[in-house]
């Protein structure tokens, strides 16, 4: 048995706690708990859950720098144009490579979970392959869920349908689409339509690239929720940016919140790449590219937070580190009350593992696996205001890394000679 002793644990008091692992699990939250063969002391460090990227490609990272892969005009369109032209140069290994040092970095900072979306829109599903392969390799140190992704629209892309359903059938975890950039909206109706279809006839999640547009006609997520709320699954299903949804009157807006509660649909914000991607044709004022994160939030409506990309046709810079993102996310939300910013590191961890539906497996409660991190912070407030780094990731009970606290050869004091 191991026991992790003076932590102070996210989201309980300030005291300190201790925590008793046997064999990967938590056994115990307390004081004075019983005596282990392993002992260690956090110092009082802020331990909180795994973070959760909800929304990375990773067969996208890392070709930013591909041949003709460069994004000119810095929008969402142009990026899908770039990656039709790089995909196709695309091998196996070169996707493993790549995905696993995306991984690496996203791991290497904390995150445990990992949903993916992997472009099926290739006749050889390339990318697929590779996840599926890297999914059952690591097991042990990141949950990896994967999302059948048909970049290139179900329809836009002749057979764009039969590749979602036979990467379904291949063990992919999610149903994917794009109604935005189908062809007009009643095609971008018709894969809504398909996507709930697919969800229901092979028991999967649901996980929809809905309205990344500043178009505030574009309003599938509309439809998305009434049609998993008519077949009760609005839980197992998630909308991802809804930017048009940040543009869209209030009238409709309250009014579609009122409906997300009753489905219980889940809604991912990617805050930095967002606020690279749109508002790209507006001068004056200029939109932040953000769905309505903060109404959402304050709703009861779950939301979180995602990288998105990493070095990529669509987003040249991102490197896994979550406090990064949700540092830039509660900016733009304008989330940062002091109430706020003692439960934002929700949008990174719980919030998300409710999106991937793993609420069973998360979370630092008794009878759940033993996956928490520590981080050099001693309260939320100060995790997030310092965007606190991870000092040491654990899964099962084990160690995944441990850094040691930063230290400086020659420590800076303005304070010397001053009295």
């Amino acid at each position: 048995m191991k026991k992790f002793t003076h932590a102070r644990i996210y989201r309980e008091h300030d005291e300190v706690s201790e925590i008793l692992v046997d064999k990967g699990v938590i056994k115990q939250i307390g004081k004075n708990l019983p005596k282990a063969d392993e002992e260690i002391d956090l110092q009082g460090r802020l331990v909180v859950p795994p973070y959760v990227d909800a929304h990375l490609h990773l067969d996208y990272v890392y070709t930013a720098r591909s041949e003709g892969a460069a994004n000119t005009s810095g929008t969402l369109f142009e990026g899908i144009a770039r990656w039709h032209d790089v995909k196709k140069n695309q091998t196996i290994d070169d996707a493993k490579e790549r995905a696993l040092k995306g991984i690496n970095e996203e791991v290497s900072r904390g995150v445990q979970f990992i949903r993916t979306h992997i472009d099926v829109c290739d006749p050889k599903l390339t990318g697929l392959k590779a996840m599926l392969e890297i999914r059952e390799q690591l097991k042990d140190k990141v949950t990896i869920q994967i999302v059948a992704f048909p970049q290139e629209g179900m329809y836009a892309w002749k057979g764009g349908d039969e590749m979602v359903e036979e990467a379904l059938k291949m063990g992919a975890d999610c149903v994917g689409a794009i109604p935005h950039f189908e062809w007009a909206r009643e095609i971008g109706e018709k894969s809504m339509h398909r996507t709930v279809e697919l969800a229901v006839k092979h028991d999967k999640l649901i996980d929809v690239h809905c309205d990344e547009t500043d178009d505030v006609m574009s309003r599938f997520v509309e439809l998305l929720n009434a049609l998993v709320m008519s077949e009760d699954i609005g839980t197992r299903t998630a909308a991802s940016h809804t930017c048009s949804f940040g543009s869209a009157d209030n009238a409709y807006a309250f009014r579609m919140m009122s409906l997300f509660q009753k489905s219980g649909m889940n809604f991912i914000s990617l805050p930095t790449e967002n606020a690279y991607l749109q508002g790209r044709q507006d001068t004056y004022p200029k939109r932040r590219g953000l769905t309505r994160v903060k109404e959402l939030w304050e709703s009861g409506i779950n939301v979180c937070f995602g990288q998105d990309s990493i070095n990529d046709p669509w987003y040249p810079v991102g490197n896994g580190n979550l406090m990064n993102i949700l540092d830039n996310g509660i900016h733009l939300a304008q989330t940062m009350s002091f109430d706020e910013l003692d439960r934002c590191i929700d949008l990174i961890t719980h919030n998300g593992a409710k999106t991937l539906n793993v609420e069973d497996q998360y979370g630092i409660e008794t009878g759940k696996p033993a996956n928490f991190l520590v981080l050099d912070a001693r309260s939320p407030f100060e995790a997030v205001r310092q965007r606190a780094d991870v000092l040491a990731s654990i899964r099962h009970g084990d160690y995944l890394f441990k850094r040691p606290e930063p230290s400086y050869d020659i420590a800076l004091d303005l304070l010397a000679g001053t009295k």
